[in-house]
């Protein structure tokens, strides 16, 4: 009896040591095992995000767009710190329209045109269209006489660089596929890289930059108001928001993807914003600090060697090179989609051109059309520019107003038409363009 107790005793000892070393083991285990399913999760959600990323930033980024780099470059020159506020408000505008246009082309798999014919019928439509061809041909010119100029800043003539330059571009759509194209202007979009550097070698005043661009503060003169107007219609372009949708559909995106598409858009919305605001405070702190003045990017590019060094205005020229073969790229992609969703026969990057002929034929419309104005000698390019924006700013709100009646339209968007929330914050940011474009015209009135 004592040997059976002494032995059960020892027995009970050996459990008691073996259990604090036992449990914590099988603890681990479990732990490790949630820590790999979290790991596995979290590469297949980067994965996901990663095969999403594409529509936001490129729409977004191409909107820094020769038009862009020269209405931020004026705005930092003419006001230096004081009306980054309007870039903010732009920025946030972006993220809006950007996020409703991309998820109206996954939920719906239409393009924008394709839609308004759907919603208000054939001649809205129509005029919306033909006002955005007529835009996008000019704002193509625009772009076109960007690379020009960024060109000529390292001697080389407009002759040789437009014609070369739409050459590529052209071989690109036609002979790329869409993954291959999208991988292409992905690295283009990297090449804003430079503006950062060049706004960092300018050595601005960072406490007053960011002061203005949360204090709203502005001189009340039609200038002022012009330049405002023209951050909101440059930011927020038409042919940006009609490219977004009809790319969202070409990507072949599922409403499962919206979440990790939200992230795309936010983040080339901002990127944008970022962009702009390194562009303003460069020429802040060199050509507004010194009194100087600018018609256009490339101006600001060679006024910037004697302030800021040669390296600031190489980095600032091959930004305006990259942003417009960017936004080269994407305008006649853009005016292609919405022709072809007009007349009923969509089309996608990757579909021939004998399968695609209306497509392909809009594309090479545009690009025609836009090298050719450039290459015209005397071609008025600057009144080119102003009328294109100033066509741009009309087309906006219509558009706009258009975007939001497909919103909410439970037909077309089904569970995800927009609440009372997200439409009012639409609304309000159509007021605020509205606005802007009211008192221009007025002021131009006045004048």
């Amino acid at each position: 009896m004592a040997v059976a107790a002494a032995r059960a005793g020892l027995m009970n000892d050996r459990e008691r040591t073996l259990e604090p070393t036992e449990a914590p083991a099988v603890g681990e285990v479990a732990v490790e095992v949630a820590h790999q399913s979290r790991r596995s999760l979290r590469r297949i959600q980067i994965a996901t995000l990663l095969g999403v990323l594409g529509p936001g930033l490129i729409a977004g980024l191409s909107d820094d767009d020769p038009a862009g780099i020269t209405t931020y470059s004026v705005l930092g020159a003419k006001y230096g710190y004081q009306m980054l506020w309007v870039l903010s408000i732009s920025t946030v505008a972006l993220v809006l329209f950007q996020s409703l246009g991309a998820r109206i082309g996954v939920v719906t798999g239409q393009g924008l045109a394709g839609l308004i014919r759907q919603k208000f019928g054939a001649w809205s439509a129509v005029v919306a269209i033909l006002a955005l061809l007529l835009a996008n041909i000019g704002t193509t010119a625009a772009e076109f006489a960007g690379i020009a100029a960024g060109f000529e800043l390292f001697g080389i003539s407009r002759h040789f660089s437009v014609p070369v330059t739409a050459v590529l571009v052209s071989m690109l759509v036609l002979r790329g596929g869409f993954k291959g194209i999208e991988r292409i202007l992905l690295v283009l979009s990297a090449i804003f890289i430079c503006y950062v550097a060049a706004g960092v070698l300018a050595h601005p005043d960072w406490g007053a930059a960011f002061k203005g661009l949360i204090v709203p503060s502005m001189p009340l003169t039609r200038d002022a108001v012009v330049l405002a107007t023209a951050t909101l219609g440059t930011t927020l372009a038409p042919w940006g928001l009609a490219f977004i949708q009809s790319y969202a559909v070409d990507k072949r995106l599922t409403t499962k993807s919206l979440p990790y598409l939200r992230i795309d858009v936010i983040t080339g919305a901002l990127l944008t914003g970022v962009i702009g605001f390194f562009v303003v405070v460069s020429c802040a702190a060199t050509l507004h600090a010194k009194g100087l003045s600018i018609n256009d990017a490339a101006d600001a590019a060679a006024a910037l060697e004697p302030l800021a060094g040669t390296l600031a205005k190489d980095l600032f020229a091959i930004g305006l090179i990259g942003a417009a073969l960017l936004a080269a790229s994407i305008l006649p992609l853009s005016t292609a989609y919405s022709v072809s969703d007009l007349t009923g026969s969509p089309a996608a990057l990757d579909d021939d051109l004998r399968s695609a002929p209306l497509f392909y034929g809009t594309f090479a419309l545009v690009t025609v059309a836009g090298v050719a104005l450039v290459l015209i000698p005397g071609a008025p390019l600057v009144a080119i520019l102003v009328l294109t924006q100033v066509l741009n700013a009309v087309l906006l709100l219509p558009l706009l107003w258009f975007m939001y009646g497909i919103a909410r339209d439970p037909d077309l968007m089904g569970e995800y038409a927009a609440g009372r929330g997200i439409a009012s914050a639409y609304l309000v940011a159509m007021a605020i363009i509205a606005v802007c474009v009211l008192s221009l015209g007025a002021l131009s009135v006045r004048a």
